[in-house]
């Protein structure tokens, strides 16, 4: 069993406008997922610095960051993390060009977690219906173009329909975890973020974390599923 999550963090801004990036690790550290996509980890500006420090990372949790970052400063790739175990092995791992007018891409690594490898992939999705379904296509491209293996994407797909769209894309030869509406934290309407598993991989459970940490450390709920 494989637990992962996904996080859109909002640059560690909670629904009181403060920004405590302690609080973020407090949720994760609840929810306790052996991979982790996070979403917003990077400052928009400037020298795009990682929100999450590396010393907060390795003082306050039992994660890894996926070295995918290109700037100094930053974690990402456009504000996408992926967060692994320390005990995990990441063997490959690459930011994904995805087509867009603003910046926008993902991040992918192969993971090995005791005996068992998986593909990963982090991405946060345009605000446009047309460009979330080219970049879907990216992101899809992506993973035909290599060594098959069970693969996991997750991330805020800004897709407010239940079905069409990009889900549509996604949905085809993959399924799509029943996690729950993850938008607004304060009042979750919209099921924005997803966790998607290829065919080798069943979804055992899942769910919205809402514990009172998540409902102020961003303007997102974390998203969780268990697989096998």
């Amino acid at each position: 069993m494989l637990k992962v999550a996904s996080y859109n963090m909002r640059k560690a801004v909670g629904t009181d406008r403060q920004r405590r990036p302690e609080r973020i690790l407090e949720v994760l550290n609840e929810i306790d997922a052996d991979i982790v996509a996070l979403q917003e980890a990077d400052r928009r500006f400037g020298t795009r610095a990682a929100v999450l420090t590396p010393h907060l990372l390795s003082e306050h949790s039992d994660y890894q960051a996926v070295p995918v970052a290109i700037r100094a400063a930053s974690m990402g790739w456009h504000g996408n993390v992926l967060l692994v175990r320390k005990s995990a092995e990441i063997l490959a791992c690459t930011p994904v060009h995805l087509p867009a007018l603003e910046p926008r891409g993902a991040v992918s690594a192969d993971v090995r977690l005791g005996r068992h490898t998986i593909r990963v992939v982090g991405m946060h999705l345009d605000l446009s219906g047309l460009w979330r379904r080219r970049q879907a296509k990216a992101v899809l491209d992506h993973l035909a173009d290599g060594n098959p293996m069970p693969c996991v994407m997750m991330g805020d797909l800004n897709e407010w329909r239940g079905a069409g769209g990009c889900l549509k894309d996604f949905a085809r030869d993959h399924a799509i975890a029943e996690t729950g509406p993850s938008f607004h934290a304060q009042r979750p309407v919209g099921r924005l973020d997803r966790i998607i598993v290829s065919p080798q991989l069943t979804i055992t459970d899942c769910g919205v974390h809402m514990s009172p940490s998540a409902r102020v450390a961003s303007d997102h709920l974390p998203i969780w599923a268990t697989i096998r």
